[in-house]
C-alpha cells in the first residue's frame, strides 16, 4: 500500500528505472569530450543532474496529462502510474512539475557558466517539449512523433550539449555518437508502444506501431538496435577500434530479447521485455563509453 503523496509515492512517480535512459547520452558525451581532451568534471556532473531532473520532470508531466486525458485506464498494461493509482493527487503532481521544472532551469543556468548564452534556447526547448510531448492541442506522442523526439532529446541534444559545454564545438564523432544514443534509447519507446498498441488505438494515440502494425513494430525494434551498432563503425576512422567493436556485443542480448518479444506477442508479460531492453541499452552505453576512452 502506497500512502498518498508520501516520499515513496514520489519516488515511484519519478520512475527511477528510466534514469538509465537519461544517463546514457551524457556518458557518451563525456567520453567524446574526454577523447578530444576537453573533459571537465563539474560540467559533467551538472549535465548528469540536468538530464536526471528533466527525465523526472517529463515523467511527472506524462503521468499527469495521460491521466487527465484518460489514457491510463483500468486496462493499462504498463507499469502503474502515480496519478492513476491515486498515489499522487493531480494538484500535488502539478506542484511537483513546477518544482522539477524550476530545478532543471537552475541547473541549466549553472551550465551557462561553462558554455554560453547560446545554450538558453536549447534548455528552453527541453522544458517546452517535455510539455508538448503529451499536452497542448497537438500532443506529439499522440501523433506519432515520439520516436523523432527520442532521437533529438535522447540523442543529439544531450550528447551534443554535454560535449559542447566542455569543448565549445561539434564534430562528426558527436553526430554519430548522438545517433547511436538516440536509436538505442528509442528501443524503450518502441517496446512500450508495441505492448500498448491496442489500448493506444482505442485512445487515439497514433504511434508508429499503431500506424504500421505489430509486425512492423517488432522489425523496427530489432533494426533500431542494429542501426545503433552500425553507427559505432564510424569510430574506426578516428582510430577508436574498441568503440566500434565493443558495442557489437550488445547485439547478442538484443537478438535474444527480440525473439522473446516476438514469442510473447502481447499483454502484460511484455513488461519483462521492457526491463530487458533497459538492461541491454545500458550495456550498449557502457560498452560504447568504455570503447571510446580505452
Amino acid at each position: 500500500m502506497v500512502k498518498q503523496n508520501s516520499v515513496r509515492a514520489w519516488i515511484l512517480a519519478g520512475r527511477p528505472k528510466t534514469l538509465t535512459a537519461a544517463s546514457i547520452p551524457v556518458m557518451i558525451g563525456c567520453a567524446l569530450a574526454y577523447i578530444y581532451g576537453h573533459f571537465q568534471i563539474i560540467p559533467a556532473i551538472l549535465c548528469f543532474l540536468f538530464a536526471f531532473v528533466m527525465q523526472i520532470d517529463a515523467n511527472f508531466i506524462n503521468d499527469l496529462y495521460d491521466f487527465l486525458k484518460g489514457t491510463d485506464r483500468e486496462d493499462r498494461l504498463g507499469p502503474e502510474r502515480a496519478c492513476a493509482q491515486g498515489w499522487i493527487t493531480p494538484s500535488g503532481m502539478k506542484k511537483g512539475i513546477i518544482i522539477t521544472t524550476l530545478l532543471a532551469a537552475v541547473i541549466g543556468l549553472c551550465l551557462l557558466y561553462y558554455s554560453g548564452w547560446e545554450m538558453i534556447p536549447v534548455g528552453l526547448a527541453c522544458i517546452v517539449f517535455a510539455f508538448l510531448y503529451t499536452t497542448g492541442p497537438y500532443p506529439l506522442a499522440y501523433h506519432g512523433w515520439g520516436d523523432l523526439m527520442v532521437l533529438v532529446f535522447f540523442g543529439f541534444i544531450p550528447v551534443g550539449c554535454t560535449y559542447y559545454v566542455m569543448a565549445h564545438g561539434w564534430n562528426t564523432s558527436v553526430t554519430f555518437g548522438s545517433l547511436a544514443s538516440g536509436l538505442v534509447i528509442d528501443l524503450l519507446l518502441m517496446v512500450n508502444n508495441f505492448r500498448d498498441r491496442e489500448q493506444d488505438a482505442i485512445s487515439g494515440k497514433k504511434t508508429l506501431v499503431v500506424r504500421l502494425g505489430a509486425r512492423a513494430g517488432l522489425i523496427l525494434y530489432f533494426l533500431l538496435g542494429l542501426a545503433a551498432c552500425w553507427c559505432c563503425f564510424y569510430f574506426i576512422g578516428i582510430g577508436k577500434l574498441w568503440a566500434a567493436v565493443a558495442p557489437q556485443l550488445f547485439l547478442i542480448p538484443h537478438i535474444l530479447t527480440t525473439v522473446k518479444m516476438a514469442k510473447i506477442g502481447k499483454g502484460k508479460a511484455l513488461n519483462a521485455i521492457l526491463g530487458e531492453t533497459s538492461r541491454n541499452m545500458f550495456l550498449f552505453g557502457i560498452l560504447l563509453t568504455l570503447g571510446l576512452i580505452l
